[in-house]
């Protein structure tokens, strides 16, 4: 296979194409997407309305507000980027729905680790249920709460991605010590100068001791956890972990 064939592909569904690369096209995932590290199509779903008018939506089947995705309008788009590659059939294809299974670090790595996603973006009050089962699209949620649609969702999704990608961040390890990489919130930071308004560095993190840093480290991620969140600890199979962080 050549590298044209094998690299990271986020395709993604959108009425706004024009949105795309957006914040994508910055700063990391930007320098990583110029240098050809991975690939972003945006299309739009207009382009498989079958009228003049191009129309993608219409009224909800039972009555209530706003207006709905039509199947057919949105299953023609999906099969015509599936149709784009021949390697778009293992494709993980998602919508991105507040209804959907909560993003996770751990499904994050695992399409990073595949060919890239399709990724559907939903508009007005959501997407005719059928072609969510017709074309088994997964959705996708990054949190409890409800956007305009899901450009925005997606790009997040996508960053979350990219940044796994080889090459693209500078050292391997800054992956593995972040926040729930392992399950956990990230230990607290710091960097220059030395005391700020009166706070100090701790100071067993310029002692020098790797092994009592890492200490520290953990110490530090696991009592943040349980903080702010009980459910990540609980969830945490690790019968090791402590319940009291030791200061510096």
């Amino acid at each position: 296979m050549t590298a044209a064939t094998t690299i990271w592909r986020a395709t993604v569904l959108t009425l706004f194409p024009d949105m795309f690369p957006g914040p994508l096209g910055m700063s990391l995932a930007g320098r990583a997407l110029a240098s050809g590290l991975w690939a972003l199509e945006a299309r739009d779903i207009r382009d498989s309305a079958t009228d003049r008018h191009r129309s993608v939506d219409d009224t909800p089947a039972g009555g209530g507000p706003g207006m709905v995705l039509r199947a057919d309008v949105l299953a023609a788009a999906i099969d015509a980027a599936e149709g784009t590659s021949d390697r778009t059939r293992d494709r993980p294809l998602l919508l991105m729905s507040p209804r959907g299974r909560p993003l996770s670090q751990a499904r994050v790595k695992e399409l990073a680790a595949g060919p890239g996603p399709l990724l559907v973006c939903g508009r007005f009050e959501g997407v005719d249920q059928r072609v969510i089962e017709a074309r088994n699209l997964e959705e996708v949620s990054i949190g409890d709460y409800v956007l305009s649609g899901g450009e925005i969702a997606a790009m997040a999704l996508i960053d979350a991605c990219v940044r796994l990608l080889p090459g693209v961040m500078g050292k391997a390890e800054s992956g593995a010590e972040e926040s729930f990489s392992q399950g956990l919130l990230e230990y607290p930071q710091y960097t220059r100068p030395q005391t700020f308004q009166g706070m100090p560095i701790p100071d067993i993190l310029l002692s020098g001791d790797h092994a009592r840093v890492a200490a520290w480290r953990r110490a530090e991620a696991e009592a943040l956890t349980q903080a702010r969140r009980p459910d990540l600890w609980a969830a945490r199979p690790d019968p090791t972990r402590t319940k009291n962080t030791t200061k510096g």
